[in-house]
């Protein structure tokens, strides 16, 4: 992930370069930024993040940095994942919305989405807040939503893992029974991986048991945006 991180910061130097050198540029929104950054480094972006975060970094962020269009056509995109996020915020006041590339992470803490301890059943907590999900993601339907289930380090790795695959089934199988078409949805059990805080205080285990989702345009949307772009 070092690797990963230079090249980022190499390539970010690179487009704080563009940014400096035109004042068009520097004066633009975040959206005209990114079509700019996108059409310096999309493909090196891709690149590097498809070989190393496909490698390792198999989280919801190495998802949605996983690919990469760029350009007139990742701008469309990001313009589009800029209104979801904003509609997913109020919708569910207090979950950690970031914008990423052309994609969106969530991730829902156990304030959001929870379970029975030591099962993958949904609580009513849960399944309220994901209700205020449902007509965001209905509204927009040309996206793929991956669901990351993450747990603290208590109990055995393959203990942890089994129990984490479970839970993002569970929240992607509640989701479905809501009229959301299954296609669009993909689980991954992380188990303890990627943990966000320590795993030594009751505090910091609490954060890392958790779900991630990473949002992302499906090939429909990709096309689209393509040809409003004229590619």
């Amino acid at each position: 992930m070092k690797r990963v991180s230079i090249c980022i910061l190499a390539l970010s130097l690179t487009a704080g370069s563009v940014f400096t050198s035109c004042s068009s540029v520097k004066n633009a929104n975040n959206t005209q930024k990114g079509a700019v950054i996108g059409a310096v480094g999309g493909a090196v972006i891709g690149g590097v993040l498809g070989n190393n975060l496909g490698k390792g970094g198999k989280g919801a962020l190495g998802a949605v940095l996983g690919g990469v269009i760029g350009g007139t056509a990742g701008a469309i995109i990001g313009r589009s994942m800029d209104k979801q996020a904003r509609e997913i915020k109020e919708a569910l006041p207090g979950v950690e919305v970031e914008r990423v590339g052309e994609g969106i992470k969530l991730v829902l803490g156990e304030n959001s989405v929870n379970f029975d301890f030591n099962k993958s059943t949904l609580t009513p907590t849960a399944k309220q807040n994901l209700d205020k999900l449902v007509p965001v993601f209905k509204q927009y339907p040309d996206t793929d939503i991956q669901i990351y289930g993450y747990t603290d380090s208590k109990g055995s790795d393959e203990y942890n893992l089994n129990l984490s695959t479970q839970r993002s089934a569970s929240v992607r199988n509640y989701l479905d029974s809501k009229g959301l078409a299954g296609s669009r949805f993909k689980t991954t059990g992380l188990g303890e991986a990627d943990p966000i805080a320590s795993n030594d205080t009751d505090a910091g285990r609490a954060k890392n048991r958790r779900v991630e989702f990473a949002i992302t345009a499906n090939d429909k949307m990709v096309q689209d945006a393509k040809k409003e772009a004229g590619n």
